[in-house]
């Protein structure tokens, strides 16, 4: 019955190496789509190869994928615990298995995911730090001309770091208001085109960016085909550099405030933020001001709305009581109480 069902079918030969390489190399060519059709990101398939290559290849590498069991994966996964290794890490470690199954299966290369139903810690939860719009302001107000720009593209349009890096400025129309989002920079392969349909975008341009990017394009003069924010016309900035540079001005307001401030005055002192969380920051201040889910989703690149409510649903307004009295509001035929984002 079992074989009439399609539940049992002949081992297959292949091992988890060669199911492996077979994987990382129609990834890499772009046959082998991303769960949402896009391209893996080279940065992720340099994560999967070093994952596969120095914790699951060495443990599981010879076996037939029809003979992995989900406590070989298990036992894999709390040896790696104990090994010290944090929830976060065990849990990347196991993505690239658990592609691997997942495309096994839809090859009817075997009839069971050994990756699925796992006993797995959950990562501590922590979240990138968010800068409110009036310490935004100050963070910003702190760095060098030349520095400012850059910082607010990452705070007021949420561009990601390798965006940013390969953004030109034939991207940029500042009198339309909109910057076009269509590559990325990436620190081996360089420039790349957008990671998905949804990073290739339309992003608007704030008030308060409009002004620091025609500012900055008076300062930099360069030409429709260059880099906006580049070392030079044609290379991308270092992210090192920038982060450095970043901390020393906020250091060096943070000396001052101290300097200024009278005795026994508490002092409000700039806490330094990266560019990845200045990206969450632009993610907070739209929700803040009622942007809608599926605009967000859109701004920020992701490729599902379910990726926008995973990452930024904490931040969207709304508990039971306002929900409550929004749709009692609504019911007795007034307007509702609540500003419904989504």
């Amino acid at each position: 019955s079992a074989v009439t069902r399609g539940a049992l079918r002949a081992p297959t030969q292949t091992t988890v190496r060669a199911a492996a390489a077979a994987f990382l190399a129609g990834a890499g060519n772009g046959s082998i789509p991303t769960a949402s059709g896009g391209r893996y990101k080279p940065a992720t398939l340099r994560g999967y190869r070093v994952g596969l290559d120095k914790r699951v290849l060495p443990v599981l590498g010879d076996r037939r994928l029809s003979d992995v069991r989900r406590r070989d994966v298990q036992d894999l996964a709390d040896r790696l615990t104990a090994d010290g290794l944090s929830a976060s890490t065990v849990h990347n470690t196991l993505d690239p298995l658990r592609v691997i199954f997942r495309r096994a299966m839809r090859r009817e290369e075997v009839t069971a995911d050994p990756t699925e139903h796992l006993e797995l810690r959950r990562p501590d939860g922590r979240r990138d730090r968010i800068a409110p719009p009036d310490e935004a302001a100050e963070l910003l107000a702190a760095l060098p001309d030349d520095e400012r720009a850059l910082w607010a593209t990452a705070m007021y349009a949420g561009l990601r770091r390798g965006e940013l890096q390969a953004l030109r400025w034939s991207d940029v129309d500042v009198r339309g208001r909109v910057i076009r989002v269509q590559r990325g920079w990436d620190p081996v392969e360089g420039e790349q085109a957008g990671k998905s349909a949804a990073a290739n975008r339309r992003v608007p341009i704030l008030d308060p960016l409009a002004r620091e990017l025609a500012a900055h394009r008076l300062r930099v003069g360069r030409g429709d085909g260059d880099l906006v924010f580049g070392r030079t016309a044609a290379d991308p900035f270092a992210p090192s550099t920038v982060r450095l540079r970043a901390l020393s001005a906020w250091d060096g307001e943070n000396a001052r405030r101290v300097r200024d401030a009278d005795e026994g005055d508490d002092v409000a002192l700039l806490a330094p933020i990266g560019l990845h969380e200045a990206r969450h920051t632009c993610a907070s201040l739209m929700i803040a001001a009622g942007v809608n889910a599926k605009a967000l989703s859109a701004i920020m690149g992701h490729a599902t709305i379910a990726m926008t409510f995973d990452t930024y649903g904490h931040l969207m307004p709304g508990g039971l009581d306002e929900a409550r009295e929004a749709v009692d509001a609504y019911l007795a035929g007034g307007r509702p109480a609540l500003s419904v984002v989504g």
